[in-house]
């Protein structure tokens, strides 16, 4: 789960299938007793048709966490502060990072740096969508030391410049609100 709404899709799917929990969390479920088995197929299921999974072992465990963390890193202000995001991701998971970034990259074939990236890019292209930030205010909200890099990075990840990809939903919801 990425987003808030992913974690109201499996409240109302927990909510339906009449399963109780105490907290749902991004990544994360906190069932109030040990369900049944047969209900977790049901729950797996239903998950599975929003593109979600359930993740039980302890490996996933950790890449769901390091997901996590990437995403908490990324909303928070420690982008600005130069944190870097591997003594981040080990401060909170506790473990070496070197461990980590080789788990990661043997379940998820691509780096913990690739996956940032990527992570990074699609939070650069919300903020375009929204309209409300300029190019270089979005460069300094994601952590981008100029403008220029975020343009070159964000070519380099979509085929586009940033600009381009600007002009193009300015264009699009021109057109919309003309409908």
């Amino acid at each position: 789960m990425v987003c808030q709404r992913c974690v109201l899709t499996v409240k109302n799917i927990l909510n339906e299938l009449n399963i109780p929990f105490n907290k749902v969390d991004l990544g994360e479920v906190e069932l109030i007793n040990e369900a049944d088995p047969d209900i977790i197929k049901i729950f797996e299921k239903e998950l599975n048709k929003f593109g979600f999974e359930l993740i039980e072992t302890r490996v996933n465990k950790i890449i769901e966490d390091i997901k996590k963390l990437i995403l908490s890193y990324l909303n928070s202000t420690e982008i600005g502060q130069k944190r870097k995001l591997s003594v981040y991701i080990t401060d909170n998971l506790h473990y070496d990072y070197s461990y980590l970034s080789d788990l990661f990259s043997s379940i998820e074939n691509l780096t913990i740096e690739k996956y940032f990236i990527n992570q990074r890019i699609e939070k650069v292209k919300e903020l375009i969508v929204y309209d409300q930030l300029s190019l270089t205010e979005i460069a300094y909200r994601t952590g981008f030391s100029s403008v220029h890099h975020l343009s070159s990075q964000f070519k380099k990840e979509t085929g586009f410049n940033a600009t381009h990809y600007k002009n193009i939903g300015s264009e699009r919801r021109k057109s919309i609100d003309k409908v």
